[in-house]
């Protein structure tokens, strides 16, 4: 069990928190900037990371004044200096570029907490930077736990004054439910799913769902296409049980995954005496973003409030969501086995948005170059990326 996941011995503070947004224009990114605008007295961007949507990005730092920036290149960072200086508020600021910009800004003296909200791979060597540099970390990067947990964890064990404090709706909730509990006490845990856009569509058409209809999400309408994609396929749930073993500790054969279409009850802990503890509230990302940024302390929020309704809940279905059962075996294979399949997946998820491969293909993709490779040692941030890099090339020509 991460020793940083429990409220014991943490003390409030009425401190101006320091942030950097890692993903600052993305659907994460952008909620987050809602929730900093919502507590101007608690929250203060200093940082702002994003890709190549340069204008939101110049928005963003007219509205938050950060300190710094990072971009993907030395094209987008030219254009940004460009920039009228009096029209950015005057204000300097320093601009920096590439993949090592990303981790400086993450380990900065003057960031208090990192909200790693890159997509991929990408999240990896910034949340190990902010970790060796004793921060707070709210991640929305599920890849990072996926493809390199023990390397994770073990960053986490060197460096007492990290915390990790998850953003994702499953691993918020059952965070929470865990607060105040000792994690000997835990059962099991229970990750909901929503079944995603093609829950009720016929098996015999799910194979050659148009993009359009995948990326209809019920619930979660805020989210990226990838994710989209994932809760269709719930490969996310796949994913996300890899993540729920590293960071709760818990074994595979603990971790449960059900059918919720309504998206209200996040996750559930069983506890050893019977009893369940679950966190329940509306699918909207600001809650956990929120909680997260503002850990350990709640704060009042102008977000929607849940009605309460009818729920259900129904086991997976092995024949609709093959997936599922692949999280679990890479988990079980260990090693660099996650790291592959979380790579195969993007490479499959972004063929299939392309138009090169259909829906019904992207979990045999991924499941052909699992079962091709051999898993090796992940103790190091550079086999990781050896085994990341060989499953991308692998899906990408198969």
């Amino acid at each position: 069990m991460v020793h940083t996941l429990f409220l014991e011995n943490l003390s409030l503070s009425a401190e101006i928190i320091k942030l950097a947004i890692l993903g600052a224009t993305g659907s994460v990114g952008r909620q987050a900037l809602e929730v900093v605008r919502a507590h101007p007295e608690r929250l203060k961007v200093v940082s702002l990371v994003a890709g190549h949507n340069l204008a939101l990005l110049e928005e963003q730092w007219e509205e938050f004044q950060p300190l710094s920036l990072a971009v993907a290149d030395s094209n987008s960072a030219a254009r940004l200096q460009s920039r009228p200086a009096a029209k950015l508020g005057g204000k300097g600021c320093h601009i920096l570029y590439g993949s090592q910009a990303i981790s400086q800004i993450a380990a900065a003296t003057e960031v208090d907490m990192v909200l790693v909200a890159l997509s991929g791979i990408l999240g990896l060597a910034p949340t190990l930077a902010a970790i060796r540099a004793g921060k707070k970390v709210a991640f929305a990067n599920k890849e990072t736990l996926v493809a390199a947990g023990p390397l994770v964890l073990e960053a986490l064990r060197a460096e007492p004054a990290a915390i990790l404090c998850p953003v994702d709706s499953e691993h918020s909730a059952l965070w929470q439910a865990m607060w105040g509990e000792r994690a000997s006490t835990v059962r099991r845990i229970v990750i909901t799913a929503s079944g995603g856009a093609l829950r009720d569509m016929p098996l015999a058409a799910i194979d050659q769902a148009a993009v359009s209809a995948v990326l209809a999400h019920p619930t979660w309408p805020e989210m990226g296409r990838k994710i989209t994609v994932d809760s269709a396929t719930l490969m996310n749930k796949a994913l996300e049980v890899i993540e729920a073993h590293y960071l709760f500790g818990i074994p595979y054969d603990a971790i449960s995954v059900v059918l919720h279409p309504q998206s209200a009850v996040h996750g559930l802990v069983e506890f050893v005496d019977g009893s369940i503890k679950a966190q329940v509230g509306p699918p909207d990302m600001r809650i956990p973003l929120q909680i997260a940024l503002l850990y350990p302390e709640r704060q009042p929020a102008p977000w929607e409030k849940l009605e309460l309704a009818n729920w259900t809940f129904a086991p997976i279905d092995p024949e609709r969501y093959p997936a599922l059962e692949l999280g679990y075996q890479a988990g079980r294979l260990g090693g660099t086995a996650p790291a592959v399949l979380n790579a195969a997946n993007e490479i499959a998820v972004e063929r299939f948005l392309g138009g090169e491969i259909a829906f019904g293909e992207i979990v045999s993709l991924v499941r052909d170059v699992l079962f091709s490779h051999t898993p090796g040692s992940a103790d190091t941030l550079e086999e990781v990326l050896a085994a990341d890099a060989w499953a991308r090339m692998a899906a990408g020509s198969k």
